[in-house]
């Protein structure tokens, strides 16, 4: 039964959260970081997490049909237990086979767990919160998430540089084996759906149904996910490919290790998300979601002075100061458009499709980032010098989508005036 305020079980999932995204942020911090200083190549790194990536559109659909006839709680223990499985893997093979294959595989297997996972735990919501509340239960878990990313790439940076990738990933199964164990005590209410279909016919027809609700029944729905794979394109895939890049072989650092540079860069990016979780809990009730197209503009502007402080004489060191606050202001907007934009999703559709719908908009929302990463990887390569470019041209794209979600708010009603978060639902 849902309570006035969150119950015993959302608190238990959240504290999963915490331990398994730590995990998570190390793991995923450690090893493209090492496949960079071990290849010195920016196209081969930005490939190979485009690789890593593909997995997670195939899975994420699949992932929410699960998510809908399977009790969510079981798919996070066992994906979890699956997780520290495959690292310890990791760890036995890393001397005896060819590291880069190695670390394309495990990213290949952790981003498709990731696909099966997350519409779990974005499913989950409705049924352990009321609605009043899902504004900000979806800001707490983008909150431990921003956490996560905060303490794991800084820490992954400290104990990389002074003991390896082999301490950093022991960390990392150590805290996903403990996730799961917490997981098991979470009761999530599910109903069985009964049905006589086989399993190929189940899948079909979930996946059928949902795309139908997307496409016909809440248009707006699908209208926002291609925004949000517009962002993906221009603005995550940058951060994901640029600033490694740029700590690692752009910026010099005297008497500091670039690693850990580039670790406490993502830990202030996690702070940026932390703040941005922090804002959408205390305003979700004054926030209009037709304002929502502001927040991408506000990233798009900050594009410019990251990109022009790369050109300019300013000390390295400066430069690393700006691009860390822009990263900052970036993730705090960012994170206020995804609760925002989550939360209207989820209200919009029905409890028995949720985890379907999420799925489909995670799989089409991130079908961009892939492509974007393998892009960036290959123009910072090639344009070495010219950073300060890449940075304008995505400043520029981000605009042009901030301004075609205003027009979208604006055909909905929802702009000046109309729908708006009011106690968690819009009206």
């Amino acid at each position: 039964m849902k309570k006035n305020g969150f119950s015993r079980d959302f608190t238990l999932v959240v504290i999963g959260q915490i331990i398994s995204l730590f995990g998570n942020a190390v793991v995923r911090f450690a090893l493209p970081l090492h496949l960079l200083n071990i290849s010195q190549s920016p196209a081969l790194y930005g490939l190979v997490s485009a690789l890593a990536f593909l997995p997670l559109l195939i899975m994420s659909p699949l992932g929410g049909v699960i998510a809908d006839r399977v009790n969510k709680r079981n798919i996070m223990v066992v994906l979890d237990f699956t997780t520290a499985g495959i690292i310890l893997l990791f760890l036995l093979l890393s001397r005896q086979v060819n590291l880069v294959a190695l670390i394309l595989v495990t990213l290949i297997l952790l981003f498709s767990i990731s696909g099966l996972y997350q519409p779990s735990v974005q499913a989950s919501m409705p049924f352990l919160v009321p609605e009043e509340k899902l504004v900000q239960a979806n800001a707490m878990i983008n909150t431990v998430s921003s956490l996560a990313g905060l303490l794991g790439p800084v820490l992954g940076g400290i104990f990389y540089s002074m003991k390896g990738i082999h301490v950093v990933l022991a960390i990392s199964m150590v805290c996903f084996f403990l996730s799961a164990v917490m997981e098991i005590f979470i009761r999530i209410p599910f109903v069985k759906r009964e049905t006589d279909r086989g399993a190929f016919r189940i899948i079909f027809g979930d996946l059928k149904e949902s795309v139908r609700f997307i496409a016909k029944s809440q248009k707006v729905i699908g209208k926002v996910t291609v925004i949000i794979a517009f962002v993906n394109l221009f603005i995550s895939s940058l951060l994901i490919i640029g600033l490694p890049v740029l700590c690692t072989q752009v910026l010099e650092f005297r008497g500091a290790d670039p690693n850990q540079m580039y670790g406490y860069l993502s830990g202030i990016m996690a702070f940026g998300g932390i703040a941005g979780g922090i804002s959408a809990g205390v305003l979700g009730s004054r926030i209009k979601i037709g304002d929502t197209w502001k927040l991408i503009l506000g990233v798009a502007l900050l594009m410019f002075p990251m990109g022009g402080i790369l050109s300019s004489a300013v000390p390295d060191m400066g430069k690393y100061m700006v691009l860390a606050a822009g990263a900052f202001l970036m993730m705090l907007c960012a994170t206020l458009f995804t609760v925002q934009t989550m939360s209207f999703i989820q209200i919009k559709t029905p409890g028995h499709l949720i985890g379907k719908v999420i799925s489909w908009v995670m799989a089409i929302a991130t079908c961009s980032q892939p492509l974007g990463q393998a892009v960036y990887g290959v123009v910072f390569e090639q344009a070495r010098g010219q950073e300060w470019a890449i940075f304008a041209a995505a400043g520029i794209a981000s605009i042009i989508v901030s301004l075609y979600l205003r027009k979208i708010w604006i055909a909905e009603g929802m702009l000046d005036g109309g729908t708006e978060v009011v106690s968690g639902a819009y009206k």
